[in-house]
């Protein structure tokens, strides 16, 4: 999306944005090796690095955080620096601060549970499930890893179906193979 779509787009969803002042979420894209991440910064932390489109993840953040929308290179630029390391080999643990507002209770549960998997390794399902204290909920899990609202950063593409089935990820398979071998789990 260019500067003017999102401007447009703001102008239309976000009218209390005014241009030259500082917006409350910062909002904008960046590139990557497996597509392009539509990244939002809050006062609390990122609250979205997603692989759906910008008009989908605007009218979300909309709906779930705020309507004071608009870019903030200040704000995004230090988590694209952050995402560029971690493609270049140079980043293991993102540093910056997660804001998980867009994700449902049970959710935040099982996103929190993956800052505990390590850059370099994987788990299943079963062990975020069993991990939780629901050992019966592996769709749930599943459903919940699927939803993240700040994949990469908050790393569900280490949850894997077992030896030799990565399963599902928002960003498609060859992504998840793709951040799996970057990482050296596979």
């Amino acid at each position: 999306m260019s500067t003017g779509d999102l401007d447009a787009l703001v102008r239309v969803t976000a009218p209390n944005y005014v241009g030259k002042s500082r917006p409350e979420i910062a909002f904008g894209t960046t590139d990557s090796p497996v597509g392009t991440l539509v990244l939002a910064v809050t006062g609390r932390g990122v609250v979205s690095c997603s692989y759906e489109d910008e008009h989908t993840v605007f009218e979300r953040i909309t709906r779930g955080v705020g309507t004071f929308i608009g870019p903030d290179p200040r704000r995004l630029d230090p988590v694209r620096r952050e995402l560029d390391a971690y493609f270049a080999g140079r980043l293991r643990t993102f540093p910056s601060p997660v804001d998980l507002q867009l994700a449902t209770p049970f959710a935040r549960t099982v996103l929190q549970m993956m800052t505990a998997v390590q850059y370099g390794t994987a788990t299943t399902y079963g062990e975020i499930a069993t991990r939780i204290g629901r050992p019966q909920a592996l769709r749930a899990v599943g459903n919940a890893l699927v939803a993240n609202p700040v994949c990469l950063i908050v790393p569900c593409h280490r949850v894997v179906e077992g030896p030799g089935a990565l399963g599902g990820y928002a960003g498609g398979t060859a992504a998840k193979d793709h951040l799996l071998r970057l990482e050296g789990a596979l």
